[in-house]
């Protein structure tokens, strides 16, 4: 099985569900605060490899809930600079084993890459499930 490090929003219900995923079919997981790790340009843009710039973001994130960050309308340079200024803003979780990266959790997705064959695929483990009044996982 695989070793992950595992970047995190400490307190997020989802996060918490999928490092419980990862832990039940095997993978050693290494959890880490992604608001409190020192990102540079490279290692962070590592982790969206092909995906779309919109796809980078952690929708849930205030900025982006109150209209001040249209995802839709940047460039690779300003999205970067953006999470580094405000990590809420990074689709969470961050995932890394060995030197293959991965940003949010799309279990079927995940199940191709180090396997979660064992374990029944639920409903979305990326969308907070959180209330508005709560928003744990989107701000702190």
């Amino acid at each position: 099985m695989a070793t992950v490090t595992f970047y995190e929003k400490p307190g997020c219900i989802n996060n918490t569900r999928q490092k419980k995923l990862l832990a039940a079919a095997g993978h050693q997981v290494i959890a880490k605060n992604l608001l409190t790790e020192n990102w540079q340009t490279e290692r962070l843009r590592a982790f969206f490899g092909a995906l779309a710039v919109r796809n980078w973001f952690n929708y849930s994130a205030p900025a982006i809930k109150n209209g001040e960050i249209d995802p839709d309308n940047l460039t690779e340079q300003e999205a970067i600079a953006l999470m580094l200024k405000n990590p809420l803003l990074i689709r969470r979780p961050l995932m890394q084993v060995g030197n293959r990266f991965m940003t949010g959790f799309d279990q079927q997705t995940v199940d191709s890459w180090i396997g979660l064959s064992e374990i029944e695929i639920t409903p979305d483990l990326e969308s907070c499930p959180r209330t508005l009044a709560e928003l744990s996982c989107s701000h702190e």
